[in-house]
């Protein structure tokens, strides 16, 4: 992958942090909004402030809310935002305003006038941290979140399998427990910012629904983008294919029908029409007239059936012959069943081809090639009797045909040469599969 893919999958996974950042955070403070209306805050013209001078213990309830208790036995309720905001403790000796609501409802405490003695100084609170503040922390520690897990699931796309992706969804799952520990969190009794495992709360709820949440909508996108990227992939990969195969199948045609085999072939019709050899010729130019049309029709083609191959081979085959005649033969054995299974088209001429070049053919020594099926695979097969005088061999035949069968196929065909035979092992498929 190039710098310039990588900056960009870099800046798509911070763009969609970002994007989860702020819809976590968005609900975070719809739900505050909803707290603090709830707050039990008195409503205009239902609620009278009372003045009281006497002095009433705060007692706090480990869900964060309070009561300030009076020598009496009565009571007024302490909202949890207020104990927060006010940096109140539990065993305050607070002297406050009450809000008495209406008929039935616990009064509450309204503004605070003397902590523990002395006058209450309400500067001191502006020492906290701001909302804004808090809020552009946790923005900025749910970007880290998402961006993180973004980062571990995208690179699953690489190589991309579904165990491979569950394991990364697995660290990404970790790599949150972990974030989640260290996450800012406030401490409910002095509204300071800490680390959550410092908090003494660690099992908070709220930090609980919004970490799942950035999770699960980081493993929804990642396996989005991972499939998206597979697609992706796969095009190109097809794309690429096609461009070699277009390739290959020029080099192919270009590679079967050269001038060499042509001139051999006028010269054998030739010598047939001189010899008066009508029939012989006429037969000829038809096997000849079939080649050409098998290359030229079939060079375009991916798969073709053994069938159809074979008869090339036949055709093609008889050329060979009527050169060497009595001295070339091909020898078929296929089983029938394998007639109707393909292969890549025009697989057997390159093979033919190797085998009369670079042996020796005479009379004495008549030269077999063996063309039959084993277990699926088409074993094409000639004994060894190298020339005298070697021909020269550019290897472009056999490399065609492996390129061919890799392209195509997806396998590759086995080559076994020993000093007593050459012998090319293909697979065939079949196409009931």
């Amino acid at each position: 992958m190039g710098a310039r893919a990588k900056y960009s999958n870099l800046l798509l996974n911070l763009l969609v942090a970002l994007a989860i950042s702020l819809v976590v955070n968005f609900s975070y403070v719809l739900l505050l909004i909803v707290d603090q209306n709830t707050e039990g805050q008195p409503k205009q013209g239902k609620a009278r402030v009372v003045e009281r001078a006497d002095e009433g213990t705060l007692r706090v309830d480990p869900d964060g809310h309070g009561y300030l208790v009076y020598e009496g036995g009565d009571s007024v309720y302490v909202p949890l935002q207020r104990i927060r905001r006010l940096n109140l403790e539990d065993g305050d000796r607070l002297v406050a305003d009450i809000a008495e609501r209406h008929h039935g409802a616990r009064p509450m405490m309204m503004e605070l006038r003397i902590r523990n003695g002395e006058e209450f100084d309400y500067s001191t609170i502006f020492n906290r941290p701001s909302k804004t503040s808090e809020l552009t922390l946790q923005l900025l520690y749910y970007l880290l979140v998402s961006f993180t897990m973004l980062s571990i699931l995208t690179s699953a796309r690489r190589r991309y399998t579904p165990h491979r992706f569950a394991r990364h969804c697995m660290w990404c799952i970790l790599a949150a427990v972990v974030l989640y520990v260290f996450a800012p969190v406030r401490e409910w009794h002095s509204g300071r910012i800490v680390l959550n495992f410092m908090s003494g709360h660690i099992f908070d709820y709220m930090l609980l629904l919004k970490c799942s949440f950035a999770v699960a909508v980081s493993m929804l996108y990642g396996w989005v983008y991972v499939l998206n990227s597979k697609q992706q992939a796969m095009v190109m990969e097809n794309e690429r294919l096609k461009n070699e195969n277009l390739k290959a199948r020029y080099n192919m045609l270009v590679g079967q029908i050269n001038p060499h085999f042509f001139f051999n072939s006028l010269n054998s019709l030739a010598m047939l029409v001189r010899e008066k050899h009508d029939e012989k010729a006429l037969t000829y130019i038809d096997q000849l007239s079939y080649t050409f049309r098998y290359i030229i029709q079939n060079g375009q083609s991916m798969l073709i059936t053994l069938d159809e191959e074979l008869k090339y081979a036949d055709a093609y085959g008889y050329l060979f012959k009527i050169r060497y005649a009595d001295k070339l033969f091909i020898d078929i054995d296929v089983e029938e069943k394998y007639r109707s299974w393909t292969l890549p088209a025009l697989s057997l001429q390159p093979l033919i081809d190797n085998a009369v070049k670079h042996n020796t053919i005479t009379r004495s020594k008549p030269f077999h090639i063996s063309i039959r099926t084993e277990e699926g695979w088409l074993v094409v097969s000639n004994p060894r009797i190298p020339k005298l005088e070697p021909e020269p061999s550019t290897g472009i035949g056999l490399e065609n045909l492996r390129n061919r069968w890799h392209l195509i196929t997806g396998h590759e065909i086995e080559i076994i040469d020993n000093e007593q035979e050459f012998t090319v092992r293909m697979p065939l498929h079949n196409p009931a599969l």
